[in-house]
């Protein structure tokens, strides 16, 4: 198994990425707490090959208890979702990836954050949420992640997700923020419970915890897409803390905030490849909301993305609504003038050419700037 390099530099995990953080290389993840290889715990047994599909398909994302978080949704493989069984290939000759990151001024293979650690996580995990009822085990952890398999999951196969997932958190960290004291717990299922869910640090239904939850019908690498979509809502919901709620996810539903973030997140872990597989996928995809045929990748997001500084937008937006107490669910209006704000300038026309601006949008528009004269662009 690859072993992350110890950074040279440190980051303390409750504050954003620092100019000495930026100096380190992409693989000096400084994920374990001292000069000791970070603890793989083997475990007996192969489990199967890759199992049957899933046997629940996951439901559609909804807002939970309340307060705007989304708790549970299909991820984006579906029912028994499996991985690619290899490398991902080239998707083109043009690199749209990495031409879109010099756009965005922003550093492919970016550094990563030292993450707090704390306390060795349980060795075994009973799951006592939705249909959820099996007896999970750690079979990995460092600072940064605690990894639990069911008993069908092929420890062979599945190796690869130790470091990917421990990778995605400390980026995560670098560049949104804290989101909560500790690691990220990222529970995987084979030949059950198909798609995925996210739980949170403020949510007593998975023991307090920052979760990504996810089934698929096996996981060789290659399968990258439904863990880190799950936590794209971590992100969105706990970042910066003591944030919670993702007040904009009644708007962007699902999948669209997912999708920057992910996209983002390949580049800076230096994946252009398969962030290349997926800007194509995106850009190419239309969805019926807020209204039918909207692009929300290709025409608000990765605009956004591009032009305003990268993640940097995004860790903006979410810094906006902690700093002015957000919660619950924002409308339009508000929506688009929390992200002028995070990007510095009026961005009402990107909206208006995206989604259409009805009158009652401009209504909310003028009351948001009336009740947030704060926020400013």
């Amino acid at each position: 198994m690859m072993q992350a390099l110890i950074a040279a530099c440190t980051m303390p995990a409750m504050t954003k990425r620092s100019g000495a953080a930026l100096a380190c290389l992409m693989w000096a993840v400084a994920c374990s707490g001292d000069d000791e290889p970070a603890e793989m715990v083997p475990v007996a047994g192969g489990g199967g090959g890759g199992g049957a599909a899933g046997t629940s398909a996951g439901t559609a994302g909804t807002a939970g208890g309340g307060d705007g978080a989304p708790t549970i949704d299909s991820g984006v493989s579906g029912a028994g979702g499996g991985g690619t069984g290899g490398a991902i290939d080239d998707a083109g000759p043009l690199d749209a990836a990495a031409d879109a990151a010099d756009d965005a001024g922003s550093d492919a293979g970016a550094a990563l954050a030292t993450c707090s650690g704390g306390d060795d996580p349980p060795a075994t995990w009973q799951e006592h949420w939705f249909e959820h009822e099996q007896l999970l085990t750690r079979t990995y952890f460092d600072d940064c992640v605690a990894v639990y398999f069911d008993d069908d999951v092929n420890r062979d196969d599945a190796e690869w997700l130790f470091d990917y997932m421990s990778r995605i958190w400390a980026y995560s960290l670098a560049t949104y923020g804290p989101m909560g004291d500790g690691r990220l717990y990222a529970i995987f299922h084979q030949g059950r419970y198909g798609g995925g869910h996210p739980s949170y640090w403020y949510d007593d239904s998975h023991d307090q915890r920052n979760v990504a939850d996810q089934g698929g019908g096996d996981w060789r690498e290659g399968n990258y897409d439904l863990a880190s979509h799950e936590v794209a809502h971590i992100v969105e919901s706990t970042a910066p803390y003591p944030r919670r709620t993702s007040p904009a996810f009644g708007l962007w539903h699902d999948s669209k905030w997912a999708e920057i973030y992910q996209y983002d997140l390949y580049l800076g872990l230096g994946m252009t490849e398969h962030a290349e597989v997926v800007f194509e996928r995106f850009t190419d995809t239309t969805d019926d909301f807020p209204r039918a045929g909207t692009r929300w990748f290709r025409d608000w997001f990765y605009p956004l993305w591009r032009d305003y500084g990268g993640a940097k937008v995004m860790t903006r937006f979410f810094a906006l609504l902690e700093e002015h107490g957000v919660e619950g669910s924002m409308n339009w209006g508000e929506y688009v003038h929390f992200t002028s704000g995070a990007a510095g300038t009026d961005v009402k026309a990107l909206a208006t050419a995206a989604f259409g601006w009805p009158a009652d949008w401009e209504d909310e528009w003028q009351a948001a700037r009336a009740e947030y004269p704060a926020v400013v662009y």
